[in-house]
């Protein structure tokens, strides 16, 4: 009895040695595997991908066509430091939009406490409720932050209607990407309001980053020494060209004597060229909204970073090898 046992206890050992050995081994990464792996994670390192989200801002409840209208939206993408930067942005564009009061700025303070307040009340369990509310996203942090604007803007819509004042005023700020990667990633923060009076403004900024450095790029960080003043020179005969191609004055010389040329240091990296983007009132009228000027990369071969300009498109080999059997052969 023990010898069979022995017999079946070495067959069973004997097939289960078989079987493993049947079962097809897990290839271990090759090198060049792991070498695009790692080159993948760079390049997603390297570009920027993401998309906004709107914040969530208590409106009163309002029926008609003179309710308050007020969105804005901020950048969440893989880039935190971008994220951060554009937030920042949105805050400085709400102070120029909109100006707020100490009272407005309690009154924001206030309301984010009583809001705080009331999500603790309705909770079931008080405590894993303070305990998640430390943890604040970037998005809720920019809520509180946007607070007192709000309550500003909602004032300015009170005091319009007791002036018996029909006007809907708006207020809208968002954000988008428009270059995702190498040389540049490139936000542009577009803003317009209407807050009463004869019309409305609108804004567009564009800020560029290097996210190898995790950095901002400036108009002077793109040009190559000591050529400024040729671009500025390159920019201004664009501005030439924009008067009179728009029939905004008889004459440049004389457009000039009310809108004087400026450079502008808003600027991004389109496929065309350098554009150089103006706000309202900068070199023209209201009427002229938002100009901007383009800078061919043929213009700019010898005043850009050779990183900044696009690559040169290369000849067709045998086209070019043809040609030159050809010149030598008439030669």
């Amino acid at each position: 009895m023990l010898k069979n046992k022995t017999i079946f206890t070495l067959s069973a050992v004997a097939a289960a040695m078989a079987l493993s050995a049947c079962q097809p081994k897990q290839p271990e990464p090759k090198k060049e595997d792991k070498v695009t792996q790692s080159q993948a994670a760079q390049a997603e390192a390297l570009t920027l991908a993401g998309d906004t989200e709107k914040l969530t801002l208590n409106l009163p409840e309002c029926d008609g066509n003179s309710c308050p209208e007020i969105s804005i939206e901020r950048l969440s993408s893989n880039q935190a430091f971008i994220d951060e930067f554009i937030d920042q942005q949105i805050l400085k564009q709400l102070e120029q939009s909109v100006d707020i009061s100490p009272k407005s700025l309690k009154a924001g303070q206030q309301e984010t406490a009583a809001s705080g307040n009331s999500k603790d009340s309705n909770s079931a369990q008080a405590s894993e409720a303070a305990a998640s509310e430390t943890i604040e996203t970037p998005k809720q942090k920019l809520e509180k932050q946007v607070a007192p604007y709000l309550q500003t803007f909602l004032a300015l819509d009170r005091e319009l209607k007791a002036l018996s004042a029909s006007h809907q005023i708006s207020l809208m700020i968002k954000p988008k990407i428009l270059n995702a990667a190498q040389p540049l990633a490139t936000v542009v923060l577009n803003s317009s309001s209407y807050l009463g009076g004869a019309h409305g403004s609108s804004s567009q900024y564009y800020y560029n980053f290097d996210l190898k450095k995790k950095k901002l790029v400036a108009l002077d960080d793109i040009l190559l020494p000591k050529q400024k003043a040729v671009l500025e020179k390159k920019a201004h005969e664009e501005f030439k060209r924009w008067v009179i191609d728009s029939k905004l004055a008889n004459s440049v010389e004389e457009y000039e004597q009310a809108w004087k040329f400026t450079l502008s240091d808003n600027f991004y990296l389109s496929t065309q060229g350098l554009i150089l983007q103006y706000g309202e009132y900068e070199i023209g009228p209201y009427v002229v909204g938002l100009p901007r000027l383009t800078i061919p990369y043929e213009q700019l071969q010898s005043v850009l970073k050779k990183e900044y300009l696009p690559p040169v498109e290369v000849k067709n080999d045998a086209a070019s090898a043809s040609a030159a059997v050809a010149n030598k052969a008439r030669s």
